[in-house]
């Protein structure tokens, strides 16, 4: 298990890090999410004791790794493995040489030839790394990171370089390996997709710091914040004032509790929907949440639902994305909704929200 309590760090004079606060469980595949810049490598680089902390306590399986000014465990010491983006294997050295390096000589043939079965690279041994694939290359890369058993293994973002269905398939038999292994793991990623699909616990940062950690379950759903939703890809955030208990936006209505609002059958046209009030509030505004998927796109000849023009369509294979404009007395709200069937560029179409809707903070 890791426990970071309080940690701050520093980068050419400026705070990178700011009362950083994390709990990994033991065997558990955690992801970290965020923008460009926003301290997720600072973060796995101050946990492997390549850049040292400014303040606050790392420990690792109840052993003390940081608590400055005074401890400060080396990062070939920490039983900490590092996967960088490009792997960062050794060019002139075999495949077989670079998954046993560091291995005392004595069980070094026994672990590589393990190693190699568990990544499903057999036979490549001697092998030299430009004459492997990209994908082939990050399981060498997992291959000797696993190699020193690792009470922990970190993984900054190590499969950008690969192309989407290689990707995909790499990052399942990685995932595989780590939890036929028990090995925990911290995977930074700026794709929420990936973070949604293959994490036990999802940590979101903004800024230096932690605004949000959970399941991916809870946080898709309840994110919490603004920022919090962003980061989880694409979401619709829609703002509505309080009137009788009722918060009513530009693109309909929508009665509003603290934790969420759901949507009554017989909501009619609103494309929020009239709900009935289930918490008090005692505020004059909302910000509510709606899921792109959460919008079901109808044609215009519906009955139901509000008009909206299409904007941009684009296929994804799966289903389509719809970037939509609905227009009100005020201007118009942007709205991203996904479905099956194509609508054109500047057609016309009808909206309605299925199922619950989330209550933002700022």
């Amino acid at each position: 298990m890791l426990r970071v309590a309080g940690l701050q760090a520093a980068h050419q004079g400026a705070a990178a890090l700011t009362q950083i606060h994390l709990t990994v469980p033991g065997r558990a595949i955690a992801c970290v999410v965020g923008p460009s810049g926003c301290g997720k490598t600072t973060l796995l680089r101050v946990i492997g004791g390549f850049h040292a902390p400014t303040a606050g306590r790392i420990e690792l399986d109840g052993r003390l790794l940081d608590a400055p000014p005074g401890i400060h465990v080396p990062a070939e010491q920490r039983r900490i493995g590092y996967i960088p983006q490009d792997g960062a294997l050794f060019p002139h050295l075999s495949v077989a040489a670079n998954i046993g390096f560091g291995l005392p000589r004595n069980r070094r043939a026994s672990a590589v030839s393990k190693l190699l079965e568990l990544v499903d690279l057999p036979g490549l041994a001697d092998r030299y790394p430009h004459e492997l694939s990209g994908g082939q290359q990050q399981r060498v890369a997992l291959a000797r990171a696993l190699a020193a058993e690792p009470a922990l293994l970190l993984l900054d973002e190590p499969f950008t370089a690969l192309d989407a269905g290689l990707r995909a398939q790499v990052r399942a038999d990685v995932v595989d390996m780590l939890r036929a292994t028990g090995t925990t793991a911290i995977l930074v990623t700026h794709d929420a997709a990936e973070a949604l699909a293959v994490a036990d616990q999802i940590t979101i940062m903004d800024a230096g710091r932690i605004i949000r950690t959970g399941t991916p379950a809870e946080l898709h759903e309840r994110p919490g914040s603004i920022s919090a939703a962003r980061a989880l890809g694409d979401c619709n955030i829609v703002t509505a004032a309080m009137d009788l208990g009722k918060a009513r936006t530009n693109i309909g209505k929508a009665t509003r509790s603290i934790v969420e609002v759901e949507r009554n059958n017989r909501c009619g046209s609103s494309i929020l929907g009239d709900l009935e009030l289930d918490t008090p509030v005692f505020s004059d505004a909302a910000i509510v949440l709606v899921r792109p998927a959460q919008i079901v796109v109808q044609p215009a000849d519906s009955t139901s639902g509000i008009s909206a023009r299409v904007r941009r369509t684009e296929f994804r294979g799966e289903n389509y994305r719809f970037e939509l404009t609905v227009e009100h007395g005020d201007g118009a709200q942007s709205i991203i909704a996904y479905g099956p069937r194509r609508h054109a560029p500047d057609s016309l179409v009808r909206l309605q929200v299925d199922g619950r809707v989330h209550v933002l903070s700022g």
